[in-house]
């Protein structure tokens, strides 16, 4: 075989893993991000479960540079301390290299297991939870079987002429190694597929040993790396973690690599087998910088927001967000179809508006002040003056110059601009009294009663992006699967209703105080579910699918 054959091969099989890679992180965010989200904020408060956070959402989403920019996120909102983040990505780093160790063992027999049972959920369900653990299923399955190609790709590799030559040049030169390690990771953007081709050519006794622990610790400076680029654009605060994650993992593999290139320590200690004792090296690597790393994330942190700090602009990010740029031109309203796609574009901004106050909103109930509270109230303002300005710029359009579809538009924009202003109002009128009641009281919810309302936020927050992308997107599917999810919806009420009613008769006194606000919020977040889903209707009522009464079944 070629060697042109064989780099394709396994440049095929890469391409795989990455695919692979994305996929089950992709299936995992969207079926479970929110609820991820929202429990990880409350376990970065201690400290010390923070490692444990961010290894167990490492695991998960598959990837620790994930981890890292949704923990810098919370830290740049100050959700979170720098200190309590920069551990959380720490232990994420602990959950990605337990991650590979999971994959190095012979799974072989869950291929075909997952690709069949993530086809079956993926093609026989429009449930949403249903369609991404499907997704994850076959994310999973195509993950365990490109390494096996990758294995089966580099097989011929050991016949070559020029690869032996290569790999004793890297060998004998640790530093460029090192350096080809960090680079090859920053560019597969994933340190966990990088780290799985290199035990891959090890077990292909392509790789040496000695050489392939140099590779792992290029590849988790590499991983480092990932995440601090992918945040160059974002606000200073939120860029403390990542830069703090790279200082300590690119100080670690530096005396990691002097101490190995020096030292020569008996690495047989970690395993009999190249592969096996690149992912122990891998794990107890992270581990020893996740304990290093306790009682030195305050130190870390603040060098790293000084860092952040340094090239920051002099305006602040908070004057930029406060800027309103209208898309309604005057000089379009001669040309419908121009107009049109204007009122769409102020629309969509003010899908934007909401998804931030929904999301906003379940976080004043976990930690309120009066700052935070007058700036989401303030995001309504802005709403109801883009509503105004929207119907006003509606209006001016002349009826008679329509087209039937630019009527039918017409009056889906109006529509959906009074839904928005609406749940808008839901939020600020009255789920923002159940903020201020709750911390003006010093309420708390049981751990059951939150995890119910955190489920069913993170479930409303999910339907209102598939609603804003069939605003957009006009697909008659996604509108069938959004109109579908009140069922699901009006079922997680009853559950959530007699789960609390059950805590009340029990006689739980967390339950007592907060019942009202909890039986609230859940009838203002259906109602936003119901407001939100109506956006559907028009594009299910074009394509003849809705009924007088209800969806039509198929």
């Amino acid at each position: 075989m070629s060697g042109s054959i064989v780099l394709l091969n396994l440049a095929g099989a890469v391409a795989l893993l990455l695919f692979a890679t994305r996929m089950v992180r992709t299936g995992v965010e969207r079926a479970y991000g929110d609820v991820l989200r929202l429990k990880l904020r409350g376990l970065l408060r201690n400290p010390v479960l923070a490692v444990g956070a961010g290894a167990a959402l490492a695991i998960a989403l598959q990837s620790a540079t994930a981890v890292a920019l949704l923990v810098g996120s919370f830290v740049g909102s100050n959700i979170v301390g720098g200190t309590a983040g920069l551990l959380a990505a720490l232990g994420a780093d602990l959950g990605s290299s337990i991650v590979v160790k999971l994959l190095s063992f012979d799974l072989s027999l869950l291929v075909p297991l997952c690709l069949v049972a993530g086809t079956v959920l993926f093609m026989s369900t429009e449930r949403r939870d249903l369609l991404q653990l499907g997704r994850i299923l076959i994310g999973i399955g195509l993950l365990i079987l490109s390494l096996r190609l990758i294995g089966e790709a580099s097989h011929p590799l050991r016949d070559s002429r020029l690869l032996p030559v290569i790999i004793q040049y890297l060998a004998s030169d640790p530093a460029t190694a090192f350096l080809v390690a960090a680079v090859l990771t920053w560019l597969f953007h994933s340190s966990v597929a990088a780290i799985l081709l290199f035990m891959t050519l090890a077990a292909r006794d392509i790789v040496p040993v000695e050489l392939g622990v140099v590779l792992i610790l290029g590849a988790n400076v590499g991983g480092g790396l990932i995440a601090f680029m992918l945040s160059r654009a974002s606000p200073p605060k939120s860029r403390i973690v990542p830069i703090g994650n790279l200082m300590m993992r690119g100080v670690g593999a530096l005396v990691a690599l002097l101490t190995i290139t020096l030292a020569h320590p008996p690495l047989d200690l970690l395993g009999d087998k190249p592969a096996t004792v690149m992912v122990n090296f891998h794990i107890a690597f992270n581990l020893a910088l996740a304990l290093v790393g306790m009682p030195m994330a305050g130190l870390v942190a603040g060098m790293a927001e000084r860092a952040a700090m340094m090239n920051a602009p002099a305006t602040p990010a908070e004057t930029l967000d406060t800027a309103e740029v209208s898309a309604l031109d005057a000089g379009a309203l001669t040309a419908p179809s121009q107009a049109l796609a204007n009122v769409t574009r102020e629309v969509v901004r003010l899908c934007e508006t909401v998804e931030l106050m929904l999301t906003r909103i379940i976080e004043l109930y976990e930690a309120a002040d009066d700052g935070r509270i007058k700036a989401l109230a303030a995001l309504d303002d802005r709403i109801d003056r883009k509503h105004q300005a929207i119907k006003l710029y509606l209006a001016r359009i002349a009826p008679n110059r329509l087209s039937q579809d630019e009527a039918l538009r017409y009056q889906e924009l109006i529509g959906a601009c009074i839904k928005l202003e609406q749940v808008g109002d839901i939020i600020v009128h009255n789920m923002l009294v159940h903020v201020r009641k709750k911390w003006e009281r010093g309420l708390e919810f049981t751990p059951e009663g939150w995890r119910e309302l955190s489920s069913f936020h993170a479930a409303v927050l999910a339907n209102a992006r598939m609603a804003f992308n069939i605003l957009v997107s006009r697909d008659a599917g996604s509108a069938r699967r959004l109109v579908a999810e009140k069922d699901r919806l009006r079922d997680l009420e009853k559950a959530a209703n007699a789960s609390h009613f059950d805590r009340l008769r029990d006689g739980s006194a967390k339950s007592v105080e907060t019942s009202s606000i909890h039986l609230d919020t859940i009838r203002d977040l259906k109602q936003i579910n119901s407001l939100l889903a109506s956006i559907a209707y028009p594009v299910l009522e074009e394509h003849g699918l809705l009924s007088a009464s209800r969806l039509k079944g198929v």
